[in-house]
């Protein structure tokens, strides 16, 4: 199973090893990864293989919820099919 996850947020250190510190830990596999400064935003989006995962999609969902809550950022996970249906046109 694929995976979208979004960060959105004012831009500090260590918010990408965060995010791939506990994507590691879980076991999920980064496919594609983009991010980008807007000023002082920052964005990052993430393809996420989640086949390999230790751990369920809930689980993974609240343990980057908390850390994007630390780190003063909005950190959010969808399943790739669902993401890619609620964007159709």
């Amino acid at each position: 199973m694929k995976a979208v996850i979004t960060v959105l947020g004012t831009d500090r250190i260590g918010i990408i090893a965060a995010v791939t510190a506990i994507l590691a830990e879980a076991g999920a596999n980064i496919l594609d990864i983009s991010q980008t400064i807007m000023q002082d935003i920052f964005t990052m989006t993430m393809m996420v293989d989640l086949s390999g995962m230790g751990m369920d999609i809930g689980t993974l969902q609240e343990k980057l919820a908390a850390k994007g809550a630390d780190l003063g950022v909005e950190i959010r996970v969808q399943r790739d099919d669902i993401f890619r249906s609620m964007h159709r046109i």
